[in-house]
């Protein structure tokens, strides 16, 4: 039995490992139920220039946040994106629409991006998306 709990334990906490610590500051966030959107993604970020400006939601945009733009989904919604090749993961607050070019799925600050990307000079990251439910 006790053998159980600690494999069960473990495992736990080698899947909730590849979450960046940084986004669970002040108990703010709280993961109580994911639910996979989509499996295959194209993810890109946000260029410098919109640094500072007001988002769709009437919030100012910063690149240094954990924020991302959605054609869809609802402002305020979590999301949880993780890199398909290295398995990398970051969670996400819906603040803006978009991406508004064909076969992009998600639009992601600098910051969000650089934390799961495989190669820092890339552009464009094979995601999967999921949904943080309440």
């Amino acid at each position: 039995m006790n053998k159980l709990v600690l494999c069960l334990v473990s495992i736990f906490f080698l899947m909730t490992a590849s979450v960046k610590s940084s986004v669970f500051k002040k108990g703010e966030w709280r993961i109580d139920k994911i639910k996979l959107y989509k499996k295959k993604a194209k993810a890109s970020y946000y260029h410098d220039k919109f640094n500072g400006r007001k988002t769709a939601s009437g919030k100012r945009f910063y690149n240094n946040k954990l924020t991302a733009a959605h054609r869809k989904f609802p402002f305020g919604t979590r999301l949880k994106v993780t890199n398909e090749n290295n398995r990398k993961s970051v969670i996400v607050e819906i603040t803006d629409r978009g991406p508004f070019i064909r076969n992009r799925e998600i639009d992601l600050s600098k910051k969000a991006f650089m934390d799961i990307a495989s190669n820092e000079r890339s552009g464009l990251q094979d995601v999967r998306i999921e949904i943080i439910e309440k």
